[in-house]
């Protein structure tokens, strides 16, 4: 039996993926998430629900394969393999949190058998599983490692809100800890993901694979975002610039924008983090976090400005973001920057109403502190309007009537029709 430690945006496609073909139980401490999906519902939107209810139904009839949910602990004693794909975020100094790491391997230690195989999916540094997780493991459990228990890392690369680039169409990278605990790992994998595998050759180096996909987006992002910077003092936009860059073949085309999320904003700090304690002090990685990070103020100020030069004054006014999440189409709230716009413009006394049709109200009351309105008052006079989030819902939002209004229009996601908008990133 496999056990899946985590039902998020990554362990829950992985455990239907895997229930198809093996009896699977998908583990959460939450409570009321597991009562969710257990009615067949997903307030992720990531699981898709037909094939959720198939393996569900599929374990009432079998014993061999099919999916069930549980919060309890002792319900995952039978497993013979664990995968770990808890959170790995950072905290307020920016520093690696691994306390759902270290809970989830403490579990596991708890109920772990001889000769059972835990693998690592969270994202984390070169070294974590190794060094910090599994002594956790041992210490727990009274196992050895590499004698009486084993483990692996396969990185995670679920795309949040992407339909086409799913799980089983992505390419995974495995690893073991011994050779044969590597080829076992691999051949797991490799009977659901369409797209094959790649072993690597050591826990570390799949470790530090995944990391650096994220690392390198960051800085690329970084490098637009600067020259965003840049041009906005020169006075020429950025878009028309990359636009005529991007006709030479071997010009990497990317856009200017908030970086937030569980990934490209996190796990450069733990790439960082580790040569820290090397006694390396990473100079682009870090610099490139420092500019992705100055974009949000950047955008309250010069929508600021552009209201100044609209003849709008400055404290008391409103001003409307449509759309919280950190990407399109997703109701992910983790680490998005949308809040660093917000808290920018309420510093300088500003009354901000944010409209997402698809976040959910209490989990960004709950994390944020922040009231989403339910519907907007079109009647409302806003100074200003920042489209932040692409979603499909805003597509349709008239424009044109605010612009008519001498409402400011920031366009941070440049797909608003341009002759209504006052500045884009």
């Amino acid at each position: 039996m496999i056990a899946i430690i985590g039902l998020g945006y990554v362990g829950l496609p992985l455990a239907i993926e895997f229930a198809k073909k093996y009896h699977v139980i998908g583990y959460d401490i939450n409570k009321q998430r597991v009562e969710e999906l257990n009615s067949g519902k997903d307030s992720t939107y990531e699981a898709d629900i037909e094939n959720m209810i198939y393996v569900m139904n599929l374990k009432k009839s079998s014993n061999e394969k099919g999916l069930s949910f549980s919060y309890k602990e002792e319900d995952l004693r039978s497993a013979n393999t664990y995968i770990v794909t808890v959170p790995t975020p950072i905290d307020e100094n920016n520093s690696p949190d691994l306390s759902h790491l270290i809970n989830a391997s403490e579990m596991i230690g708890r109920i772990i058998s001889k000769g059972d195989i835990v693998i690592y999916e969270s994202t984390t540094y070169p070294g974590c599983t190794e060094e910090d997780c599994i002594p956790v493991i041992e210490k727990s459990s009274g196992l050895k490692f590499n004698k009486d228990f084993y483990a692996g890392y396969s990185p995670e690369r679920i795309n949040p809100g992407d339909k086409v680039n799913t799980l089983t169409k992505i390419k995974k990278v495995t690893s073991g800890s011994t050779p044969e605990i590597a080829d076992k790992v691999d051949a797991l994998y490799n009977s659901i993901i369409e797209a094959g595998t790649h072993k690597a050759p050591s826990i570390k180096v799949a470790e530090a694979s995944k990391i650096i996909e994220n690392a390198q987006r960051d800085v690329n992002i970084s490098f637009v975002n600067e020259l965003a910077l840049i041009f906005d003092k020169i006075g020429i936009d950025t878009h028309d610039v990359l636009e005529a860059a991007g006709t030479k073949w071997n010009f990497l085309k990317y856009s200017p924008g908030l970086v937030g999320g569980h990934c490209i904003s996190v796990d450069p700090y733990y790439l960082a983090s580790k040569a820290e304690t090397l006694g390396y002090i990473p100079q682009v990685i870090l610099s490139g976090r420092h500019v992705n990070n100055s974009i949000a103020p950047f955008i309250a100020n010069k929508v600021m400005k552009l209201m100044i030069q609209k003849d709008h004054k400055i404290k008391g006014s409103n001003v409307l973001i449509l759309g919280i999440t950190f990407k399109e189409n997703c109701p992910d709230i983790r680490n998005t920057k949308v809040v660093d716009v917000y808290k920018e413009l309420r510093d300088f006394g500003i009354n901000v109403d944010i409209y997402d049709p698809i976040a959910s109200p209490e989990e960004v009351k709950y994390k944020f502190g922040i009231k989403l309105i339910k519907e907007i008052d079109h009647n409302k006079e806003y100074a200003a309007i920042i489209h932040s989030v692409s979603h499909f819902e805003f597509k349709s939002f008239d424009f044109e009537k605010y612009h008519n209004k001498n409402t400011v229009i920031f366009d941070v996601k440049t797909i608003i029709n341009r002759s209504l908008i006052d500045g884009r990133l």
